[in-house]
């Protein structure tokens, strides 16, 4: 079933994930809007490149302020302070508390506003780092409840749901954007924009998805 017809709104950091699927979304619907929440995020920059890369797209773009997320879960994303870290069986330093909740729930509101019944999400159960909010359950189990909570018939699309990082890169290539992607996006945790620092999770990830989806395009 065709959904060009249909308007959309893509939660949007400005890094490869939500950068993927922003582009996804300008394919699959009619109109696309972009939202950046601002929590104080360590790598404030992601904010600035949001901006740029919407820009570029032609992307009508919101930054909404929620800077209230900083002061009630203090996390390494948010506080300096904070070391990036993961222990055995527990959560990365990196995890807040809320965040998927809190920004599908503001971008719900604003997509209703707006007129948009499609919203987009680059959470991702695959390559995750365990966060219990990435899960295809929790989004399936919230899309319910904003659509109950708003009386309003919500979709929220998860295209990087069941891909790995390599697939993902596979996917921005089929939508002729690897090098845009590659080159334009912030993913690192240090504020490093495209390969970032090459250290911290973030990069090592990516780094790692990238190296395998080039290594089978060689094999091909």
């Amino acid at each position: 079933m065709s959904t060009h017809n249909d308007k959309a709104v893509v939660v949007f950091s400005g890094g490869q994930d939500s950068t993927t699927c922003l582009l996804w979304a300008k394919q699959q619907f009619k109109e696309v809007e972009a939202v950046t929440f601002n929590y104080n995020q360590r790598h404030k920059h992601e904010i600035e490149v949001a901006q740029n890369i919407a820009n570029e797209l032609g992307v009508k773009h919101t930054v909404l302020d929620m800077t209230l997320l900083n002061q009630l879960a203090p996390n390494a994303l948010t506080r300096t302070e904070i070391e990036i870290s993961q222990e055995d069986g527990e959560l990365p330093t990196t995890f807040v508390d809320g965040r998927n909740l809190l920004f599908l729930s503001f971008a719900a509101i604003l997509a209703k506003q707006v007129g948009a019944r499609h919203l987009i999400t680059g959470v991702c159960e695959t390559d995750f780092s365990g966060y219990p909010d990435c899960r295809d359950v929790f989004i399936k189990s919230l899309n319910v409840t904003l659509n109950l909570s708003m009386d309003f018939q919500f979709v929220i699309h998860t295209p990087l749901m069941w891909l790995t990082k390599a697939e993902t890169w596979k996917l921005a290539d089929k939508l002729d954007a690897l090098e845009y992607i590659r080159n334009k996006t912030l993913t690192c945790y240090n504020g490093i924009i495209a390969d970032g620092c090459g250290t911290c999770p973030a990069c090592l990830l990516r780094k790692k998805g990238l190296d395998e989806y080039l290594g089978e395009l060689n094999n091909l």
